[in-house]
């Protein structure tokens, strides 16, 4: 079965939307989370070794479930998008969910800003719905309100709460298998805004995360982002900037074993290396001014 339909808020089916999910060695959190969804779900496996394509698809008949023989890291998500094969997609961690109704307001926002190409989502944090900090940093945007945006403007996002458009996601390549997780949004939002398209916070819409135990630790994870940081650095940036990065690298614990993850991907980095247009590196260097 393939993701075509969406619930609306008055119960209508629509067909152009879907929930794109991908997750490993997680059953217990998918097993949760999945029912809560108002539209069909792709489920992009990454490899699990703990039964989550068996569980889910005993349990949860509905979904659509694409197991992968190895991790592909945030790739998995592009291949959702993929066989979704709907005008938008909105993207769910398997510890967190769209509010009911909101994934039928997202898509309002979107049809009715057509250079919308990425919704970022209000994230309330655990069962006392904190407001996720860096939720309150994409509100306070420095690149302002354009008159043709729902929102303040971002270079970045929240990729388990966020909603694309599919036609722009994937024009510029979506979620690639060099940068793989975390840190996968920036690649993909500095090519977004290369060409022309927009992404911006909507505190209208709102996504519920309860963090999954299975959590990597802090220092593991920080490594983690700044291979993908500098990755997409030599992917997207001017070789000064690349050169500061990896001399910050250098210098650090974490930073330095993210420096030592990214060597064997150098390759691929190079030879999809694509510098942003200048208008980009400006509302870079006015994010990078406000501390943002």
């Amino acid at each position: 079965m393939e993701a075509r339909g969406g619930t609306l808020q008055e119960g209508r089916p629509d067909p152009q939307v879907a929930v794109v999910v991908m997750s490993q060695n997680r059953r217990e959190d998918l097993l949760r989370t999945l029912p809560r969804h108002e539209a069909p779900v792709v489920l992009v496996d990454n490899a699990s070794t703990d039964g989550t394509v068996e569980a889910v698809r005993a349990a949860l008949p509905g979904v659509t479930v694409v197991p992968l023989e190895r991790n592909v890291g945030s790739y998995a998500r592009t291949l959702g998008v993929e066989r979704a094969g709907t005008e938008f997609v909105a993207f769910a961690d398997d510890d967190s969910w769209w509010a009911p109704g909101d994934l039928a307001r997202a898509v309002a926002v979107m049809r009715a800003h057509p250079r919308l190409a990425v919704l970022n989502a209000r994230i309330l944090v655990g069962p006392e719905e904190r407001l996720d900090s860096f939720c309150s940093e994409l509100a306070r945007s420095p690149l302002g309100t354009p008159d043709d945006l729902p929102g303040p403007a971002l270079l970045g996002f929240i990729a388990c709460g966020a909603m694309v458009r599919t036609g722009a996601f994937l024009a510029v390549g979506g979620f690639d298998p060099v940068v793989r997780f975390p840190g996968e949004e920036e690649r993909l939002s500095l090519d977004l805004a290369a060409a022309g398209w927009g992404i911006a916070y909507v505190d209208g819409v709102t996504v519920h995360h309860h963090p999954s135990t299975k959590r990597h630790a802090p220092e593991q994870r920080r490594a983690a982002i700044w291979r993908s940081r500098l990755l997409t650095a030599l992917m997207r940036r001017p070789w000064p900037e690349v050169g500061r990065l990896v001399l910050t690298a250098v210098r650090t614990g974490p930073e330095r074993r993210g420096l030592l993850r990214a060597l064997r991907e150098v390759p691929a980095a190079l030879r999809r290396r694509r510098v942003v247009p200048e208008g980009v590196r400006a509302d870079l260097r006015v994010l990078a001014e406000a501390g943002a």
